[in-house]
């Protein structure tokens, strides 16, 4: 029987995707579970696996076209068996409707070469472009053309930088943003991972992290503050039963957000190598659809690259974020005296249509009174 392959809808809101790369080739025997094809969404590059057995068929997409959610794509046939009727029109994957940037980035795909010379660079600019190029011009003493080419020059970011920079402008303009800062005593913390360290090295286990620590830290304290782990849906507040935790993740193609799944029923132990695996499989391109699905809350820590303290854009429809900064001493006062510590400032994002500033800081106050009394 034959097995249709559709462009698949990998996330919330996903009109479009853009086909990566086909892992098999037209006429290859497939099994159930082998790598069909990479497709790369908003968020991340993921890798799809076939649903069942057959011989890869009627191709109808190729290496980076942009295709709409549930488009079928190709076929899984049975030796000698014919594809459906209507899988003889082949479908361009760059005519698709989707959003503007998907639209834009198609179009500039299909655009021919842009030609060169002098004359065929004015053509392709606007008469506004070309008065303020001749301007430009006449002010740095270049010739026009020079001027307009190199006002014309710009970088095309892929289509995870483009649409990444679509979803934080939707966030940022239509959810309304409040923002909490908390500078955290991180003594308890600090021995409590050099505790684990030398337990997980002794036993031979994954490496503990500052991040891990927070993860199971915040999934505790999530339990009684059910707002945090909610979102905004159809004019009203959905609670999120599990607690699945979402880190941002710098990749070369923009920003990912990895999840570990249902962080409040993990160890310490479990969660340091769901959070390896995650990201390394990020960091490689090779994230699977189950890794960016389903994110409750998201974790977003620069403490690596030594900033001190930032807000964060919340990940829709999440209902907060939590911007972590690094750990380093600092000259604090404790019964009237000066003391040197290590601190860490932490930032909370929420949406204010879900959590309201007094329930922010109570959630504040006790995931603060959770790290510094740490004892993982």
């Amino acid at each position: 029987m034959a097995i249709s392959i559709v462009m698949p809808a990998l996330e919330m809101a996903q009109e479009t995707g853009k086909l990566v790369k086909w892992y098999k080739q037209e006429g290859d025997a497939v099994a159930k579970g082998d790598l069909l094809m990479a497709v790369e969404t908003d968020k991340a590059v993921v890798e799809i696996e076939a649903d069942g057995n057959g011989i890869l068929s009627n191709v109808r997409a190729k290496q980076d076209d942009v295709v709409t959610v549930g488009q079928v794509i190709a076929w899984l046939l049975a030796p000698g068996e014919a594809p459906p009727a209507d899988a003889a029109t082949p479908v361009s994957g760059r005519q698709a409707t989707g959003p503007a940037a998907v639209q834009t980035a198609s179009a500039q795909a299909d655009r021919p070469a842009k030609p060169s010379g002098a004359g065929a660079e004015r053509e392709l600019l606007s008469p506004k472009a070309r008065r303020l190029a001749a301007e430009l011009a006449k002010a740095a003493g270049q010739a026009p053309a020079a001027a307009a080419a190199s006002q014309a020059a710009s970088e095309a970011p892929g289509q995870i930088w483009r649409i990444m920079a679509e979803r934080v402008t939707a966030s940022w303009t239509t959810m309304p943003h409040i923002f909490l800062t908390r500078d955290v005593d991180a003594t308890a913390l600090v021995a409590s991972r050099q505790r684990l360290a030398r337990s997980a090295q002794e036993a031979g286990h994954e490496k503990i992290t500052h991040t891990d620590q927070l993860v199971a830290l915040l999934a505790g304290v999530l339990k009684t503050h059910r707002r945090l782990n909610a979102s905004w849906v159809d004019q009203g507040i959905r609670y999120h039963d599990d607690v699945n935790v979402g880190l941002a993740t710098a990749v070369e193609q923009g920003l990912v957000v990895p999840v570990i799944h249902g962080a409040d029923r993990l160890s310490i132990g479990d969660i340091a190598r769901r959070r390896r695996e995650v990201v390394d499989r990020a960091q490689a391109g090779r994230l699977q659809p189950a890794d960016i699905q389903h994110g409750t809350i998201t974790i977003s820590n620069l403490g690596m690259y030594g900033i001190d303290a930032f807000t964060a854009i919340i990940n829709a429809p999440q209902a907060a974020i939590l911007a972590i900064g690094r750990i380093g001493d600092r000259v604090v006062a404790r019964d009237g005296q000066p003391v040197v510590c290590p601190q860490l400032t932490i930032t909370l994002a929420c949406d204010h249509r879900v959590v309201d500033g007094a329930r922010a800081a109570e959630f504040l106050r006790d995931f603060v009174a959770a790290i510094e009394s740490c004892h993982l």
